[in-house]
């Protein structure tokens, strides 16, 4: 792809960066935004430039959040008994559009991977760890990508937090194994979330 400009191919560029877009679609979206007005485009590169440096990680769960503690932590109409493990701040995203759980987060940061060096200590266990010794947790609900990855994160999850008898269990397998949570549709996720079973580490 020839451009007739430095600044509109360095524009493209950064625009085919970002997952899914290819570099004909980077153009598309270049191209309506020298179109608008130039407001626009500065009102959308300051929201860009104030979200970078603005979005924080909530201190109890990890979720993406503008103040020390994200919305979901501090609303006092969820049920703080219950705790839903996700992978990434997408599956929370994914659960909370479907409307069927109204409890708490802990968002681990991804899944224990051996073949990417991703182990046990890299992922936010610990501080789900300390969350359960507080002794307020009556469930923790493992709702995780159902990938040989994803098992094995909940197998040593599960059996670390053993002795301390909080029970767990798993999301329904309405959604198929070896598929994301982020891919299933709310119908799906939904039903299995509230049709979810308890998990024992043997």
């Amino acid at each position: 792809m020839t451009f007739s400009s430095k600044l509109i191919e360095k524009a493209v560029e950064a625009f085919s960066s970002l997952p899914g877009i290819g570099r004909k679609t980077a153009l598309r979206l270049v191209l309506h935004l020298l179109k608008q007005d130039k407001s626009v485009t500065e009102q959308f590169a300051t929201a860009l430039r104030t979200m970078r440096e603005g979005i924080r990680e909530c201190s109890i769960c990890h979720n993406l959040s503008d103040d020390v503690i994200c919305q979901i932590c501090a609303d006092s109409r969820r049920d703080g008994s219950l705790v839903c493990v996700v992978e990434n701040v997408r599956d929370l995203m994914a659960i909370e559009e479907t409307g069927q759980y109204r409890g708490l987060y802990h968002v681990l940061g991804g899944i224990i991977s051996p073949i990417e060096g991703i182990g046990p200590g890299d992922l936010n266990i610990e501080s789900l760890n300390v969350r359960v010794q507080k002794g307020d947790l009556k469930e923790i609900i493992m709702a995780i990508s159902p990938t040989i990855e994803g098992e094995t994160t909940i197998y040593y999850i599960s059996k670390y937090l053993q002795p301390l008898g909080v029970q767990i269990s798993t999301i329904a397998r309405g959604v198929s194994f070896g598929g994301d949570l982020e891919y299933a549709d709310e119908v799906t996720l939904g039903r299995s979330i509230v049709a979810r079973m308890a998990y024992t580490a043997k």
